[in-house]
């Protein structure tokens, strides 16, 4: 096992989750739920599926585009949706009938 590419997936991953709106969910489900376990069970099950789709996704791209041309586009797209979010003011995301 690489156990660099564990720990770095693992502390990127720890890290960009947390306050992510899963883990609110995961805090609320938990707080109703009459059985802590089987939401932990739940909500650690989903996150394990979406991980695996995800990189059994990676590893096609991978194998079908170099993976200079992936991290262009990923940090291309980061780009984007930063400046894009920065140029939003406050009311901007508000709709008409908030205000």
């Amino acid at each position: 096992m690489d156990w660099q590419s564990f720990a770095v997936s693992f502390a990127i991953v720890f890290l960009s989750e947390l306050g992510d709106k899963s883990q609110l969910v995961a805090i609320t489900l938990g707080s109703n739920a009459r059985s802590a376990t089987a939401v932990f069970l739940g909500v650690a099950s989903g996150l394990v599926c979406t991980t695996f789709f995800g990189v059994l996704l990676g590893s096609g791209i991978a194998t079908l585009v170099p993976v200079k041309v992936v991290k262009a586009i990923a940090a291309m797209m980061f780009a984007f949706l930063g400046f894009y979010l920065l140029s939003q003011t406050p009311a901007d995301s508000l709709d008409k009938e908030q205000i």
